[in-house]
């Protein structure tokens, strides 16, 4: 078992959902050993530093397509972060005339690329959610012939709820639909595999549960799937042309990469191997039961989403009374050194539903690193605050 480092001893991190922190100490290691050794650019050139520099982009999509269920490592494209994959996918595949059906549940790097399609003329239908909860059934009845892309979250960032993207997906392959799932509170402690999911197209940051670096992140397309590439430029391959490269991933990838990223994404992406998705998932678990078993008990607490027991993600969102978010994190961060992310999470579509604005709420979101020390600790100084 990893403990954290000594110096992070005092402080309490429960913002995992926005980026995870500590990172396994051989994500930190890695870029150093990268940077100072083999920081050339990856496809470039033939001597000694850039080949290490590709080998390391090579090692990297093919742990993430493993891990995934990819068919090929090929069918990986790194991008900067989830929210790049996203725009890459929408922007690559839908055309004005379009029709593409989402939830109530989006993140804003969902609903603002859509909400800009829209304006360009495509149809977007929003499902609601009522109470922030996702309804299988209402929502495959929106999906109807003419619809070209269903664009959905796989968990909730605000409740944490996980949705079925397997039932949906197996409904889109039936009707001829291609599916985009958000992955970015379940990548890395939650099983993905695209082609049992019916996954087509999928974005992952590599900043979250994939422990990278910031400034990684990765978008899965499905074989046979075309995409506009957001942008153009050099690659590397058929230099001899100045003609986008048809092929996946080089379409994607004009421009020097985030290889010192990409560097760190691959050492998380072998932390995860070894320590194994199991074990992850049941640590966070874990501490999410923790964490909603203590604040239940606190009246002055209005807990949200589904409790320990339902498949969820390790988000745990809250009201206080009396209080609003924002001082919350404060006085949690500035008197008990408890960092955590008050308001509206990018999400105000699920704060909408849940009936949260303007203010949003208080999320906690731990991470493998988080003790149960910590956990308790978090328990008790909201405590305080609602008896304050």
């Amino acid at each position: 078992m990893e403990e954290r480092p000594e110096n992070l001893k005092g402080s309490m991190y429960f913002d995992n959902a926005a980026t995870s922190f500590p990172k396994p100490e051989t994500v930190y290691t890695e870029v150093d050993r990268f940077l100072r050794t083999s920081a050339a650019n990856p496809g470039r050139s033939g001597h000694g530093m850039a080949v290490e520099a590709e080998r390391v982009v090579v090692r990297t999509r093919a742990r993430l397509a493993r891990l995934i269920g990819a068919p090929r490592p090929d069918n990986v494209v790194f991008t900067l972060n989830a929210t790049h994959a996203l725009n890459q996918a929408l922007k690559g595949w839908l055309r004005p005339g379009d029709t593409v059906v989402t939830t109530a549940l989006e993140h804003n790097s969902v609903a603002r690329p859509l909400r800009s399609l829209e304006r360009a003329g495509v149809r977007l239908i929003r499902v609601p959610c009522p109470q922030g909860k996702f309804d299988l059934e209402t929502f495959l009845e929106a999906i109807r012939p003419g619809v070209r892309l269903v664009a959905m979250t796989h968990a909730s960032n605000v409740t944490g709820e996980i949705l079925p993207v397997e039932a949906v997906g197996a409904s889109c392959r039936e009707r001829g639909v291609r599916l985009l799932v958000d992955a970015a509170q379940t990548a890395g402690a939650h099983p993905l595999h695209v082609r049992e999911m019916g996954i087509d197209l999928l974005a992952l940051p590599g900043h979250k549960g994939l422990f990278g670096p910031p400034g990684t992140g990765a978008l899965y397309v499905a074989e046979g799937l075309e995409l506009a590439p957001l942008w153009e430029g050099g690659t590397g391959s058929r230099s001899e042309s100045d003609a986008q490269p048809e092929t996946t991933p080089d379409r994607f990838e004009s421009g020097t990469q985030n290889t010192a990223g990409l560097a760190g994404l691959g050492a998380g992406l072998a932390w995860i191997e070894e320590t194994g998705l199991a074990a992850i998932r049941q640590r966070e678990e874990n501490r999410v039961a923790h964490l909603w078993e203590g604040l239940s008990q606190l009246t002055a607490v209005r807990l949200l989403g589904p409790p320990p027991g339902a498949e969820r993600a390790a988000v745990v969102s809250f009201t206080l009374e009396g209080w609003e978010p924002t001082d919350v994190a404060a006085v949690l961060d500035q008197s008990f050194e408890i960092q955590c992310r008050p308001g509206l999470h990018c999400s105000p579509w699920a704060h909408e539903s849940l009936g949260t604005l303007p203010g949003g709420t208080i999320r906690l979101s731990p991470g493998y690193f988080n003790t149960e020390d910590e956990v308790e600790a978090v328990i008790r100084a909201v405590e305080a605050l609602g008896a304050s």
